[in-house]
């Protein structure tokens, strides 16, 4: 598994409760423009509309060799889910007031998978108290480190 993208902000900013794995319909010049490496995933977001699942605001950048081949950047692309786990997602979107945020796109054997995570959003002594434990744990690793060392 090679990773081409990570959303590093919903780490931050969301509490990831679950993951799944999806796949995603593209074109051709989309493909090779997520080979090289060519997305944000900083702003997306999947919403669902008719029992179908869509991820938003994912921006890949126009294939350099592609010329009218080439789609909208920012076009709405369609996920590939078990029917299933769209209407558990749904729900869980529906009811309890999560989020599902695309964590991660990556190629598993020569296709591209979108890992993306129902989530619920952190308030901001969430985050502070996330930045206080790392900040912790960072200060204990040095002490330790340094009695090895000494």
């Amino acid at each position: 598994m090679k990773t081409l993208s990570e959303n590093r902000k919903a780490r931050h900013d969301y509490f990831i409760e679950e993951t799944f794995e999806a796949g995603i319909a593209l074109s051709g010049t989309e493909v090779k423009s997520i080979r090289k490496g060519a997305l944000n995933l900083k702003d997306s977001f999947v919403s669902f509309h008719e029992g179908e699942a869509f991820i938003k605001n994912m921006h890949i950048s126009p294939y350099e060799q592609g010329n009218i081949f080439n789609k909208d950047p920012l076009r709405d692309r369609r996920l590939l889910l078990h029917k299933r786990e769209i209407n558990y997602l749904f729900g869980a979107v529906k009811q309890k007031g999560y989020s599902v945020i695309p964590l991660s796109v990556y190629l598993k054997d020569s296709l591209v998978k979108l890992q993306i995570g129902l989530c619920r959003g952190k308030k901001l002594y969430d985050k502070r108290s996330d930045i206080a434990s790392r900040d912790a744990k960072r200060q204990m690793d040095r002490a330790l480190k340094e009695k090895n060392q000494g």
